[in-house]
């Protein structure tokens, strides 16, 4: 690979990527929260709910690119209203995905993770913009992109100065059907051998189904990803998007606390 320098692994140490309190690289990290912002109650619950269950971030999409037009779409700035508050009440920094160039400046005001997701993976425009941030930036794998392809992705932003990426595999297309995603977790030690960056797993979107969360998230842990991001609602049965692969607080709860096990299960046989 080699138009990868600056992500290159090349002997040196991995990169921890901090977002206040907590080191992305560093022991485990969950986030966790809503698909969408979809109101002020529904947000902060989940926020208090998921803190309680051990996230250590909170995502939560106030922008929602969709496959339909007619789907919701998020609340834009009143949604990131919202989240400064419940960022406010329970001090979990905000992971939320931003979707424009024009709206980088800004949302950096309210945001303390700017996500680029799988559909913007290779909006060139765009990764230059939050690498000129001084935002960390979540890289989720575009669906159909290679780890070459990903990891380009990442070097666009380092290359704009932006040091604090965290590189997230999401699942990619494939022709199966009973999953949304292929959740590839070769990438993982694949990642860790081509760089210095960390690596977390979203089994969320990798998976869509509730019922897969759990396994494919220890599976995350045991393969050495550096952290979750997992959907959870604090009603999913009412949730605006995604609701089938929408965790509880509580589900959250038990899925971060085995992880972690697993997690460090692995870390001391080393």
């Amino acid at each position: 690979m080699k138009n990868i320098k600056l992500a290159a692994r090349n002997g040196s140490a991995r990169t921890i990527v901090r977002v206040g309190k907590v080191k992305v690289g560093e022991g485990f990290t969950m986030i966790g929260g809503p698909c969408g912002v979809e109101s002020e109650e529904q947000t902060i619950q989940t926020a208090i709910m998921v803190k309680e269950n051990g996230a250590d971030m909170l995502r939560g999409g106030a922008f929602k690119p969709r496959t339909s037009p007619y789907a919701f779409q998020g609340l834009g700035l009143k949604g990131l209203k919202i989240l400064e508050k419940a960022r406010d009440i329970t001090g979990l920094p905000i992971v939320t995905e931003v979707i424009d160039t024009r709206d980088v400046s800004w949302v950096c005001e309210y945001a303390d993770v700017l996500q680029i997701g799988a559909r913007n993976m290779q909006n060139f425009s765009l990764l230059k913009e939050v690498g000129k941030s001084n935002k960390p930036v979540l890289l989720k794998r575009g669906m159909y992109s290679t780890i070459e392809e990903w990891l380009n992705c990442a070097e666009y932003i380092l290359n704009d100065g932006n040091p604090d990426v965290i590189m997230c595999e999401r699942g990619i297309r494939s022709f199966e059907t009973y999953t949304r995603n292929t959740l590839d977790l070769s990438s993982v030690p694949s990642i860790r051998e081509l760089t210095h960056l960390p690596i977390i797993t979203d089994p969320s979107h990798g998976t869509g189904k509730v019922s897969l969360i759990g396994p494919m998230s220890l599976a995350s842990a045991a393969c050495g990803a550096d952290g979750l991001i997992l959907e959870a609602h604090w009603k999913p049965e009412e949730a605006l998007s995604d609701k089938d692969q929408a965790l509880t607080p509580a589900q959250f709860g038990v899925i971060a606390r085995q992880a972690r096990a697993v997690h460090k299960f692995v870390s001391e046989l080393k």
